[in-house]
């Protein structure tokens, strides 16, 4: 494995899978998915984020996801590894690093709201006390505040911070973190499946997908497609997958993408609370997109 993991290409926000028990991880299951994942030929894993429920997981089985998943494959695992307490972060960015991750996915400080000056200072930390590539994570809808532009563009100038995760569904903000911060060694990818295409025409170079978990070829075919520069092809994808992207933000991930990896035959629909099983009616959704996405293979 490279010490630097690619920021180019179709990466995975894996799902934990619980057994019956969900206070039970299924390492099994686990192992599988990150095998059937690199088989599918895509650019990287990341375990234990968002989509792997890592708000549930306590310390010691957010690091045992990571050992699990970088156990089992060959693939760059870029690991989520963040915390509202920067002391907390660094502490699992070093647990997560020592276990062999390539790399550390880092949501910037929830609930407590830093300002930019608090923010920098929080991710300076991190990446000046763990020898990682990391990317800043931008999910304001999870977290309250947004990482601003001028934050962003300060931190691109650290050597162990190599890319930016932007899920907040501005496109004018994201571009111009894009537009400047294109002198530095820093990639922009999508977190937010149905922005790829579009974030990845005005320089974004890949993507951290949830919808890759049940259709990976297809969602790394889209990204090629596009790096590729053939728009015609890359753009009927996307639309191709646009219903299945939607339906899989119909709940709060990672509720939808659970559903469908029990509706592929995948593994177990299993939550933890105080998640809850998806609505009858998103699993109808997905079984006929399913059908539909299968029969167009």
């Amino acid at each position: 494995m490279s010490h630097t993991p690619p920021t180019t290409g179709t990466f995975v926000a894996m799902t934990t899978p619980f057994e019956d028990d969900p206070d039970r991880i299924d390492h099994d299951q686990l192992a599988a998915d990150a095998t059937r994942l690199e088989a599918a030929g895509v650019d990287g894993l990341v375990p234990a984020g968002s989509t792997g429920e890592s708000a549930t997981l306590t310390h010691d089985e957010h690091v045992e996801v990571v050992d699990t998943v970088v156990d089992a494959v060959d693939v760059p695992v870029i690991a989520g590894a963040g915390s509202n307490s920067t002391h907390e972060a660094v502490s699992l960015s070093r647990r997560v690093a020592d276990a062999g991750a390539d790399g550390l996915l880092l949501i910037s400080p929830y609930y407590n709201k830093p300002e930019p000056a608090g923010m920098e200072r929080h991710y300076r930390r991190i990446a000046d006390a763990v020898d990682l590539p990391q990317i800043v994570y931008n999910v304001p809808s999870r977290t309250g505040r947004s990482v601003d532009v001028d934050t962003t563009v300060a931190l691109a100038e650290h050597e162990n911070i190599v890319g930016y995760k932007a899920a907040s569904g501005d496109v004018g903000l994201i571009s111009e973190v894009i537009e400047r911060t294109r002198d530095e060694e820093f990639a922009v990818l999508s977190g937010d499946d149905g922005m790829t295409l579009p974030l990845l025409s005005i320089g974004a170079t890949g993507v951290i997908s949830v919808a890759a978990n049940v259709v990976p070829e297809r969602t790394a075919a889209l990204v090629g497609d596009a790096l590729d520069g053939e728009y015609a092809l890359a753009r009927e994808r996307h639309h191709e997958l646009g219903p299945l992207f939607r339906a899989l933000f119909a709940e709060t991930n990672p509720i939808p993408v659970k559903e469908a990896m029990d509706v592929w035959g995948y593994g177990p629909a299993e939550l933890r609370d105080p998640l809850s099983r998806a609505t009858p009616a998103t699993r109808e959704t997905l079984e006929t997109l399913r059908d539909e996405l299968e029969g167009g293979q």
